[in-house]
């Protein structure tokens, strides 16, 4: 989806103030990683800069934002090692860029669609939660653990739990007081009348955390390390970007690859790992933030591949850390009201300029009023109206989901995300295992049929169920196994199948009909029962056995269980011919589908249709026709609810008006005179005989239906006659729009 200039200006307001929120959040978080990943500090911000200028415009998300990822912290640590050198570790960067593209050109992307939508939510519940895990110790001023870490077990020996009782023990009074202050800024800012200023709420908490800061440390004091009761917050509870001397001592001060190791194999071997994790967090991280956007827009996982891949080829030239999508900016970008890829755009303007030209500026904001930020942000994420859905989805959705949650929290995203993978892909196979197959037992024109319906995959594993279903099968019965809907069958239930034809189905003179069966099975499909109505059938069938018929193929209709046809079949087997076992004289109206409503196959019905279901000459025709020359044995008339003849003859009646003069219809009154009958006869209302009262129309529709059933048996001496000998019954009814359902008459 592409948004036009004219919309990028008109949303511009909302992106720039996202914008700002996600420059903020990024800032300490591009340094923390960073500083996580034994790097210099400017690489990270290099990254972050990298992916806001330049990803933003290359993406086809809208939300996403990129930069360096907490989740490739680890992957960096052991490539530098394994390389020596932080410039040759540049030189693999910009290869797993080549390599990113490529996956993108070849369509690795569509690997993003076997994410199964419960682990996607476990993964946005479980980064909310640790943004309130992680960011609690900051809030309070207790910094040891760098800002953007992820992961359970920290590089300071404790983890996320233990950190949390450590930070009771070393409280900073003055970042408590910005961080708590902050807080609560941020949750009553939109219930207060400053929302109308336009003024972001983060902006205004951060601009507020450096006043405050700034007026504890005019308020002096002891230094905080030595005296965290002292309201002065010292430089380690601040951000702390690396001071240069303009953008020309910013790029000066960055490293450069070294080109020089391209014959090295393990440069090769760390770029193939850096691209394998980093597409792998992008499509993760994409997805996820794809389920946050108010818009619901889906972003094209190849186009971001490649977008990404070029982010990496520059960021590794120009010195920066790998780039991915990041789900906590992505996710402060959306719930900081972001519409277009401007705010990330904007996020990384902010990144190069301010870095560049106002370091100390930046220097001066408390990591506690940052943290307030980002747990606000996780309150967002993880809120009890998630869980509550996913808990109303069945255990096949929440179980994975609360899985994916508590895996990611005491591990990692990467590790988290296979753990959910796992459970989600265990509820698929119980699933399958449990239900590998369903049984509905059909009941044709040609007799009842047991159709066994396999599951998508079908393995080894059940053999059992589908060896109990086929003994199952009364002797002298049929069955159907229809794999319309199977991908695979195992080869040891082809050979079940294999051995019930050719041994055990003749033995108890059991027909077998096979569906669907795909050509790599060496199985050709074939229908033995008789699903149309045969002139051996039509011969054998009684008109009450017809009404029955009738009567079940509504119920089926109603419930939504119709028989399972092959249309293109019957339309093959139809062809030469055709035996109907009833006409079914029915109104015009567009909701009565005869065939459909008593879910019958091509052939079995002969369906006349005029408007008020009423019986001129060329009706009566059609009707002796169905059952005097083609052998039908049942003459359905069929009235319907809310019917409009009906209704506009009740309202000519009661005007008194013509219905040629009312409506300029020449030849309106063959059908309006017909229903006036009915209407004269209904004599039971005195009040309001109008179309407006429901029950009186109601009424007249069926008195319509017997009257023109009695006009068939008088007027046509043929149906009488087929009628007095038993060959044809000629029954009424009556559907209703409202619930699907015909109503026999007596």
């Amino acid at each position: 989806m592409s948004e036009s200039n004219g919309s990028y200006w008109k949303l511009f307001p909302r992106d720039l103030s996202s914008g700002i929120v996600v420059f903020l959040v990024a800032l300490p978080l591009c340094l923390g990683i960073a500083v996580a990943s034994d790097a210099p500090p400017l690489s990270g911000l290099i990254a972050g800069v990298v992916g806001g200028l330049l990803v933003s415009w290359l993406s086809g998300s809208h939300t996403s934002v990129s930069g360096p990822a907490a989740g490739l912290t680890a992957v960096v640590i052991a490539q530098l090692e394994a390389l020596g050198s932080f410039e040759a570790f540049l030189v693999a960067v910009f290869i797993a860029g080549i390599i990113q593209v490529i996956l993108g050109i070849i369509k690795a992307g569509s690997l993003a669609a076997f994410f199964p939508s419960s682990v996607i939510q476990g993964l946005l519940a479980a980064i909310g939660l640790i943004l309130i895990l992680k960011q609690f110790p900051h809030l309070f001023g207790h910094d040891p653990d760098w800002m953007g870490d992820l992961g359970f077990v920290q590089q300071d020996g404790e983890n996320t739990f233990t950190e949390l009782k450590a930070t009771l023990a070393s409280i900073h009074i003055g970042a408590l007081i910005v961080g708590v202050t902050s807080l609560f800024a941020l949750i009553l800012w939109d219930r207060s009348p400053l929302k109308r200023t336009g003024i972001p709420a983060p902006l205004a908490v951060v601009v507020m955390g450096v006043l405050l800061g700034e007026l504890f440390r005019m308020m002096g004091g002891a230094g905080n390390e030595e005296n965290p009761s002292a309201l002065p917050i010292g430089v380690s509870h601040l951000v702390q970007v690396p001071v240069t001397d303009g953008l020309g001592g910013l790029f000066n001060a960055l490293p450069r690859p070294t080109w020089s190791v391209l014959s090295s194999a393990g440069v090769y071997i760390a770029a193939i790992t850096i691209a394998i994790v980093a597409s792998l967090e992008t499509l993760l991280n994409l997805e996820a933030v794809d389920n946050l956007d108010r818009k619901k827009r889906v972003s094209p996982p190849n186009r971001e591949l490649v977008a990404q891949g070029v982010g990496n080829m520059t960021s590794g030239l120009l010195g920066g850390l790998p780039v991915t999508s990041v789900i906590v900016r992505s996710s402060v970008n959306v719930t900081s009201g972001s519409e277009t890829r401007v705010s990330c755009f904007i996020h990384g303007v902010l990144l190069l300029i301010l870095v560049a030209l106002f370091p100390g500026v930046l220097n001066r904001i408390p990591l506690s009023c940052l943290a307030a930020i980002l747990m606000v942000t996780g309150f967002k994420l993880a809120g009890p109206a998630k869980f509550k859905r996913l808990w109303g989805q069945g255990a096949n959705q929440f179980f994975p989901f609360i899985g994916t949650i508590v895996a990611i929290l005491v591990t990692d995203l990467l590790v988290g995300i296979g753990i959910g993978m796992v459970i989600a892909l265990g509820f698929i196979l119980r699933s399958n295992f449990s239900h590998p197959l369903r049984r509905i037992v059909e009941k044709h024109v040609g007799g009842e049929v047991m159709r066994i319906e396999l599951a998508n995959q079908i393995s080894f594993l059940n053999r059992a169920s589908l060896s109990s279903a086929l003994s199952e099968v009364p002797k002298g019965g049929h069955v159907v196994i229809d794999a319309r809907k199977t991908e695979y069958i195992d080869p040891d239930i082809m050979d079940l199948i294999t051995d019930f034809e050719r041994e055990v189905a003749p033995v108890r003179d059991v027909k077998l009909s096979l569906e669907g069966f795909k050509n790599r099975y060496q199985v050709n499909d074939r229908i033995q029962y008789v699903d149309v109505t045969t002139s051996e059938v039509q011969a054998d069938a009684t008109p009450s056995q017809v009404v029955e018929m009738l009567r079940a193929g509504n119920d089926r209709f109603v419930k939504g269980e119709p028989v399972a046809r092959d249309s293109h079949r019957q339309i093959g087997v139809t062809s030469q011919g055709q035996f109907p076992l009833a006409v079914v004289l029915a109104c015009m109206d567009s909701r009565i589908a005869t065939e459909q409503i008593f879910d019958v196959g091509l052939g079995d019905i002969f369906s006349v249709r005029v408007a008020g279901n009423v019986a001129a000459e060329k009706e009566l025709g059609s009707i002796e026709y169905g059952c005097a020359v083609a052998g039908a044995k049942l003459l359905l008339v069929m009235g319907h609810t809310r019917c409009g003849a009906v209704n506009a003859s009740i309202d000519f009646v009661s005007q008194g008006s013509d219905p040629k003069e009312a409506t300029g219809c020449d030849y309106l009154t063959e059908i309006t005179s017909v229903i006036e009958r009915s209407i004269a006869k209904e004599t039971s209302t005195t009040e309001d005989r109008t179309s407006a009262n429901e029950a009186f129309s109601n009424r007249v529709i069926e008195l319509n239906v017997r009257e023109t059933m009695r006009d068939i048996v008088e007027r046509s001496h043929a149906m009488r006659r087929l009628v007095d000998e038993g060959r044809v019954k000629v029954v009424g009814a009556v559907y209703d729009v409202s619930t699907g359902q015909v109503r026999f008459l007596d």
